[in-house]
């Protein structure tokens, strides 16, 4: 009679189980990934359609593609000028909010001093206050300073709204920068802005990237606050001609399509290459 030998399991230790649940994950995901992919593409293949053809059948396919819708729009210098508004908010705010976040995450983060907590929990709870409640005493504001109708006043709001996020995300990362490289720099001969150029930056570069996309992001999709400050559509960003230009040609809901889809192309390529930053700067937030 053969006797096999076993090796016995540690102390403490479970047999390990097989998961089942990791497929119906997968493909709850798939599902959800479809659901939210469906209305883009339906709304980016409508471009190459025709009136005609939505009306008869609107989630059909296009049977003759129709690339004249696109480059009606393309070729339109009004939507130009919205895309060049767009990017200049948004690459202003997405610099300032940088800036301003690092230096104010810097201060919370490797120093101490009376009304620290205050501080930085004042930042925490301008996460639960959003801009619809605050839109109207804002827009008095933004009158009074003699900004309407300009791009500054669209700018100076979304600083101040992004600030907190920013600063919840940035804090951790200066946190975990050991303070034994602090003091070599300064034995080294580094000041404290020498050393927040040469190291905290470079050190905290994925929470930079992270903050700067979301800003960028949140800034060319918003719509609520250009649509109180902004009157001219010299002025108009990207969301509100999407709106005046679906107004003016609301009949022609192919070229409504074509100029919707070129709108948001921009973030949707933006947020798709940069995805993997996002999740690694949120990822280190949390873990530090």
């Amino acid at each position: 009679m053969a006797i096999t030998l076993q090796t016995p399991r540690p102390i403490g230790s479970r047999p390990k189980k097989r998961s089942f649940t990791t497929p119906a994950v997968y493909f709850l995901a798939l599902v959800i990934v479809a659901l939210l992919l469906v209305p883009v593409a339906f709304i980016i293949l409508g471009g190459f359609r025709s009136n005609s053809e939505i009306t008869v059948d609107p989630s059909g396919l296009p049977t003759t593609w129709q690339f004249i819708n696109y480059i009606e729009v393309l070729s339109n210098s009004g939507f130009w000028r919205q895309v060049g508004n767009s990017a200049i908010a948004a690459i202003s705010t997405t610099f300032f909010v940088v800036a301003f976040g690092l230096m104010a995450s810097f201060v919370l983060a490797r120093y101490s001093f009376r009304g620290r907590g205050a501080m930085y929990a004042l930042f925490a709870a301008g996460l639960m206050f959003p801009m619809t409640v605050a839109i109207t005493p804002l827009y008095i504001l933004v009158r009074n300073l003699g900004l309407t109708n300009s791009l500054a006043g669209v700018i100076l709001p979304q600083i101040a709204f992004a600030l907190p996020i920013t600063v919840i995300i940035l804090v951790p990362f200066l946190q975990a920068i050991p303070r034994e490289l602090q003091e070599a720099a300064a034995i080294d001969g580094a000041s404290r802005i020498g050393f927040f150029w040469r190291m905290v930056i470079p050190l905290s570069m994925p929470g930079v990237i992270t903050v700067g996309i979301l800003a960028f992001i949140a800034s060319w999709n918003s719509y609520l606050l250009p649509l109180f400050i902004l009157n001219g559509e010299a002025s108009y960003t990207l969301p509100l001609g999407v709106q005046a230009f679906a107004s003016q040609y609301s009949v022609d809901t192919a070229r409504v399509l074509a100029f919707t889809s070129l709108s948001m192309i921009p973030a949707l390529v933006f947020f798709s290459l940069f995805e993997r930053r996002i999740v690694g700067g949120l990822t280190g937030a949390v873990k530090g």
